[in-house]
């Protein structure tokens, strides 16, 4: 097993493309709890390159009936990229982020809920992307919220 580089320009283009739209590859959870993390992970995996399938706690995504929990759910996905030692994308909590980086909110100051990528930081003015409330380029700061969180993406793990 080799570290390999996240491309982060490859997430943001990815982001840009889709943000305001979604990519009929994958299911739209908007309905049924939200579709920000399940957009987040595509943008990782547009930047990756890789999943990891191992079945409980993997990051992957075949179809809406067969994909890992952190695919689609904000703790969850904070979890593996925290913990991953295996392979696919893994990344540190941190207390600034580049573009590419992960931010989570908690509105209610209780639980993380929210999952945002993000595309521009130009002097600690940082802008993201998301799905669920759309948006792409918007400043985190127009945004209500208790707690925030950065996961930093260190790298990928390949075979």
């Amino acid at each position: 097993m080799y570290i390999d580089k996240y491309n982060r320009k490859k997430a943001i283009e990815y982001a840009k493309k889709w943000a305001l739209k979604r990519n009929p590859a994958y299911y739209n959870f908007d309905k049924i709890g939200g579709d920000c993390t399940n957009f987040i992970s595509q943008c990782i995996y547009a930047g990756s390159g890789i999943m990891n399938y191992k079945k409980t706690l993997g990051w992957y995504y075949n179809n809406g009936n067969d994909k890992s929990p952190s695919w689609t759910g904000v703790e969850y996905l904070y979890n593996f990229l925290i913990n991953n030692k295996e392979i696919g994308p893994f990344g540190e909590e941190v207390s600034n982020v580049e573009i590419g980086d992960v931010i989570q909110l908690s509105f209610d100051g209780l639980k993380f809920s929210h999952s945002l990528i993000v595309v521009e930081n130009i002097n600690n003015k940082i802008y993201v992307a998301s799905h669920t409330f759309d948006s792409y380029n918007r400043n985190i700061n127009s945004y209500e919220y208790k707690k925030i969180r950065y996961i930093h993406l260190k790298g990928v793990r390949k075979n």
